[in-house]
């Protein structure tokens, strides 16, 4: 590695003396607004004490003083750092004097933060990095496996702990970061005005809290270019607005495919844009695809149960989609939380001896909550508890704070990366239709998240064979006998792959277990044309059985990693591979206008289009 020291050539062009005067007079009214209706609404409250319902407080408290309580591992780790800082001082002074030599402490594989080619090519650049790196590494090692920690505080401790190191990190300030010393010296710093600038609007949009923009909300259009595919909306309740679209084949299978996904988020996830629309690629693979569009609830709806969502929800859509197309039969999925619903509908229809849905799909579903990863950090009794005053004085969950929690999970991509373009390079955010969609957040009713949160992951009962009771039928997923096919992602923060595949030892039928590449959305998102990723899969050897019965799985997920064939591109065509199998019956093409229901709008419809940041602007 070379001793590279040289920068780009500067530009000396002082910037325009009207857009720097409307710049300041722009952030003077914007920051003089704030303090205002900050003063005001402190007034308004009363001063009211700090609250520590995620319990890190006290998690800290009890690693401190068991990190005490052993001198001499602790002393060990005091060593282990200076020797380290030590052996880093050597390598930045064989740097200066111009050896080439390889990094003490590299950078994680992967990391943007350090993607600047100065991070390595600049001797003053690389030992900040290198510092940064060595000490964090340290301060891992060192809270990571504390003696006698309890194992959920000791969760609370690694994940918070990380969001900690992660704020410190070099690239986040203007002075420690190479790219932003660069622009502020081409720009004569009016980065770090517009980036103030940019704070403030963003401060100002969250009514006094900080809400990150991460892409442009003006660059795109719901039903134009994000959400485009052509449908109609064939039917409606309080809870869902029922998408049917237009065939693209001549011909479609015989059973229609409903799409559930979760209404943490919006539908059009599986429908960007048409080059990674999985519902037009779907539609082009001959499927009649319906589609849930979930509401997006106020107060009104606060006492909207679990329950309520089964019977409005995935039975209501059922109903429909078999009374529009005259079908028996149908295929259907269900999206994480969407995922959830759907195998309580299969529990509940089992029960009743209806046998309409011939198959069913999991993307990145959890069953068993027993290993809910990092996201469990938030979810115990006493937050909860907390969770439930909040959402019952409202009569939901605002949006923004479930978004929130998911973005710390990928604090690094989803909230410094954001810091450093918006605030520091003071640029304007991407226009990227993934990022305007993750930013469209929806509500959670009071009554049904709280039944999900206690039921689900705290109680975690849904695996239990009458477990959970809905609509006066207890739910017993071991009764299912249905063909499944679970798709997880090996680097999913929000439902870990080894969790997602615990649940596919609860139904008693044939399942299918694929594991993508990336994460839980990009994981999924990955039409064929893209070429990335690949995917796992394991196949069925001979005489191989589990239990007693053949079975296509082994035990554990590290048994099926181990056993798992490696394929490229796209699992969307091993699942279209697999449900054409199950049946491959053609009809001719369904037009939505020609259904039994009657039109109520066109695609995406009402439900979708109601945005949440563009009611608090108006």
């Amino acid at each position: 590695m070379s001793n590279k020291t040289s920068n780009p050539p500067l530009q000396n062009n002082p910037p325009n003396p009207q857009s720097l005067a409307n710049t300041y007079a722009e952030v003077a009214q914007r920051a003089t607004k704030l303090i205002t209706e900050h003063l005001q609404r402190q007034m308004q409250k009363g001063v009211t004490p700090p609250t520590d319902d995620l319990g890190i407080l006290q998690a800290f408290t009890d690693m401190f003083s068991k990190v005490l309580a052993n001198p001499n591992k602790l002393a060990q780790a005091q060593m282990k750092l200076a020797w380290d800082y030590f052996s880093l001082w050597q390598h930045a002074m064989l740097r200066a004097m111009g050896t080439d030599i390889a990094p003490l402490s590299p950078s994680p594989k992967g990391d943007n933060r350090f993607k600047d080619a100065q991070w390595e090519d600049s001797f003053l650049f690389d030992f900040i990095k290198q510092s940064y790196l060595v000490t964090a590494r340290h301060i891992y090692d060192t809270v990571s496996d504390v003696d006698g920690l309890d194992a959920n505080e000791q969760q609370k401790v690694n994940f918070f702990t990380h969001q900690f190191v992660d704020a410190l990190s070099p690239s986040n300030f203007a002075m420690t970061n190479p790219a932003v010393v660069r622009e502020t010296m081409d720009t004569h710093g009016q980065n770090l005005l517009n980036g103030f600038n940019n704070l403030l609007r963003d401060i100002e949009a969250g009514d006094g809290q900080l809400r990150i923009k991460m892409a442009d909300p003006d660059a795109f259009t719901l039903g134009k270019n994000v959400g485009a595919t052509p449908g109609k909306v064939v039917f409606q309740n309080e809870l869902i607005q029922l998408l049917q679209f237009e065939p693209t084949t001549k011909e479609q299978f015989k059973r229609p495919l409903l799409i559930i996904p979760p209404w943490i988020n919006k539908y059009y996830i599986l429908d960007l844009r048409p080059a990674n629309s999985f519902i037009k690629w779907a539609t082009d693979q001959g499927h009649s695809v319906f589609v849930i569009s979930w509401v997006n609830p106020d107060e009104r709806l606060s006492q909207k149960s679990f329950a309520d969502y089964l019977a409005e929800g995935s039975l209501a859509a059922i109903d429909a989609v078999c009374k529009q197309t005259g079908e028996k039969e149908i295929n259907l999925i269900g999206y994480c939380l969407g995922g959830t619903l759907l195998a309580s509908t299969m529990g509940y229809m089992v029960a009743k001896n209806d046998q309409r849905i011939a198959s069913a799909t999991f993307f990145v579903t959890m069953l068993d909550f027993s290993q809910p990863g990092d996201l469990g950090v938030f979810i115990d009794d006493n937050q909860v508890t907390s969770l439930e005053k909040k959402m019952q004085e409202r009569g939901y969950l605002d949006g923004s704070e479930m978004a929130s929690a998911f973005n710390m999970l990928r604090s690094n991509d989803l909230i410094w990366s954001f810091v450093v373009n918006n605030y520091l390079m003071g640029k304007a955010p991407f226009p990227f239709d993934l990022l305007y969609w993750n930013s469209d957040s929806t509500r959670m009713p009071y009554k049904m998240h709280s039944e999900y949160l206690r039921n689900m992951y705290l109680k975690n009962l849904l695996k239990e064979p009458g477990g959970i009771t809905l609509l006066d039928t207890p739910i017993d997923l071991a009764k299912v006998t249905t063909p499944s096919y679970f798709i997880s992602t090996i680097e999913d923060h929000i439902a870990p792959w080894k969790s997602t595949y615990l649940g596919t030892t609860l139904f008693s039928g044939p399942v299918r277990f694929v594991l993508g590449g990336s994460g839980h959305i990009a994981g999924i998102v990955n039409p064929p044309s893209a070429g990335k990723y690949g995917y796992w899969t394991h196949e069925e050897k001979p005489g191989e059985k589990r239990g007693g019965k053949k079975k296509s799985l082994p035990a554990n997920a590290d048994d099926w990693l181990s056993t798992a064939e490696n394929h490229e591109g796209s699992w969307w065509t091993d699942w279209q591979t697999w449900i054409t199998q199950l049946n491959s019956e053609q009809v001719p093409a369904r037009d939505p206008s020609k259904g039994k229901l009657k039109v109520l709008d066109d695609a995406p419809g009402t439900y979708a289009k109601l945005r949440l940041d563009a009611q608090k602007k108006a």
